[in-house]
């Protein structure tokens, strides 16, 4: 199916920006095929609102479950079962012909009420280990979405639903994946991009100016660096530069990331599920340094997911020294072929198309006759 017009879908998000974006990437998607769409958050995703125009918004309460203690777990069910009550009430009153989850606490009240009652219901997940919400979910929705070709922590008896639809990326970022990989000769500018999501990641300011300072003279001259930073790192991280002699832009914030990253032979950054869509959409070799803090070490597997597929190479932050970056960074700017290579495999692995795909999925529980209609358990 692929026209749903007058189909109503609900989308249940919230959260950080992983969640975010792909529900605000479907719901573009749907409305252009004549959906309406409905959000379904907890009362501190009002900062998102502004990414859904022309969405209703509904708000409800909702528990943290992921990486709190058993007491705090319980204080939150309360909470937990409040929202999935408010949930049902508006899932009532709306009369969605699907419901669909993209992971993290918000959502799980709203996909509750929604198995409960028999909608039609699908999740959407962004790492390539399946998160706690969704693993709770696993066995009650109808599909789940995947960014990654590979997921860890799908139940075997759930492995039957997953549809491997990528993760969903800007407009702006899909439009630069015709731009081929930046020729590198041998006395070329080469151009590093270095990024550590929304607020720069300080351990990344640490360690690439030192690396860069190991570099002989002559690489370093080539060198055009352009790297995020925290506010509190900017003037340090610049004064490192400064003192190598090496071209650098530094900024708490670029607001045209796609230019930059389709212009770059190679990005160092963490190893988020949008930065790692972002990069093997548009189809750049990266150095990726996963948070080891995150829950489930998720960030590590999608790591592990480009590395495997040739588009990069895997750096955990605890051999991510200053010696070690410059001779992997010493290496691959001498074979130039190496990088062209990786950054056609991160092309292959890319899915720009994310979005279309995730609007075909749901399109495919929608009712061919536009009413509303429940999809009741089996006991």
């Amino acid at each position: 199916m692929t026209g749903a017009t007058s189909h109503l879908v609900v989308l249940a998000a919230g959260g950080t920006g992983g969640h975010v974006f792909p529900a605000e990437a479907l719901a573009v998607e749907l409305a252009g095929r004549g959906c309406r769409l409905a959000l379904l958050t907890d009362r501190r995703g009002g900062t998102m609102e502004g990414h859904f125009s022309g969405v209703e918004v509904h708000h409800i309460r909702a528990g943290g479950v992921a990486g709190k203690s058993f007491a705090a777990r319980l204080r939150s069910a309360p909470e937990l079962a409040v929202g999935t009550f408010q949930a049902h009430g508006i899932l009532k009153r709306l009369r969605p012909h699907a419901v669909v989850g993209f992971g993290g606490y918000p959502s799980i009240p709203t996909m509750l009420a929604a198995t409960f009652a028999g909608y039609h219901t699908a999740i959407h997940e962004q790492n390539a280990v399946l998160g706690r919400a969704n693993r709770l979910l696993a066995s009650r929705v109808e599909c789940i979405a995947t960014s990654f070709a590979v997921v860890e922590g799908v139940p075997t008896e759930s492995a039957a639903k997953v549809v491997h639809t990528g993760m969903p990326v800007r407009p702006a970022v899909a439009a630069m994946r015709d731009r081929p990989y930046p020729a590198l000769g041998a006395d070329d500018p080469i151009r590093l991009l270095v990024l550590g999501g929304s607020q720069g990641a300080r351990v990344l300011s640490e360690v690439v100016p030192r690396a860069v300072a190991e570099l002989d003279p002559e690489l370093v001259r080539r060198l055009r660096i352009t790297q995020q930073c925290r506010p509190e790192d900017l003037e340090q991280t610049r004064t490192a530069y400064a003192g190598i002699g090496v071209e650098a832009e530094l900024a708490t914030f670029f607001d045209d990331v796609p230019d930059r990253l389709a212009a770059t032979h190679l990005v160092i950054t963490r190893s988020g599920a949008s930065t790692v869509a972002e990069i093997t959409a548009v189809g750049r070799p990266s150095i990726l340094v996963p948070y080891p803090f995150a829950i489930d070490d998720h960030q590590t597997a999608n790591a592990h997911s480009v590395d495997e597929a040739g588009a990069g190479w895997l750096m955990p932050q605890g051999s991510f020294a200053p010696e070690t970056l410059a001779a992997r960074l010493k290496s691959l700017t001498s074979q130039p072929a190496t990088l062209d290579k990786a950054a056609g495999c991160a092309r292959a692995s890319g899915h720009p198309d994310a979005a279309r795909r995730l609007a075909d999925m749901v399109c495919r529980l929608l009712p061919s006759n536009g009413e509303p209609e429940t999809r009741r358990r089996a006991a």
